[in-house]
């Protein structure tokens, strides 16, 4: 699979719908996760973090210093602190919200074009440095 945006964020984004802006922070954030391939699998037609949950390793990271340039969305490097458990192959970006992860938004997957991706975690802090262009482009 190569990087793609969820479909389904792209409708809500396009709608206006509630959880889907990129400019929130804290629980109204957009948040990184690493993932297990061997046990998630991206699809068009996933909507909410629901479906991602089962394949995460570690714990969501909140994505601080967004830029909008250009179509450009960007931010900061995140790092995943004390990282067991399974290899990770890919990252999912969300957005966070106070309700359960059933109405988190899914925005993007990534397993491509990302500096230490996949990686086998050994209890230590994985850093997630994301393309010098940017996370992705609309």
């Amino acid at each position: 699979m190569a990087n793609a945006l969820y479909p389904k964020w792209k409708e809500a984004r396009l709608q206006g719908t509630a959880n889907a802006a990129l400019d929130g922070t804290g629980t109204t954030g957009v948040y990184a996760v690493l993932v297990d391939t061997a046990v998630y699998t991206y699809s068009a037609a996933h909507e909410f973090f629901s479906s991602v949950a089962s394949g995460k390793i570690g714990t969501e990271v909140e994505i601080g210093t967004k830029t909008f340039v250009n179509g450009l969305f960007d931010g900061a490097d995140v790092t995943e602190t004390a990282v067991s458990g399974a290899s990770a192959e890919a990252i999912v970006v969300f957005v966070k919200n106070a309700g359960a992860n059933t109405t988190w938004r899914l925005v993007a997957y990534l397993d491509t074009g990302i500096t230490g991706i996949p990686v086998t975690p050994n209890g230590g802090d994985i850093a997630i440095q994301w393309n010098a262009s940017g996370i992705f482009q609309l």
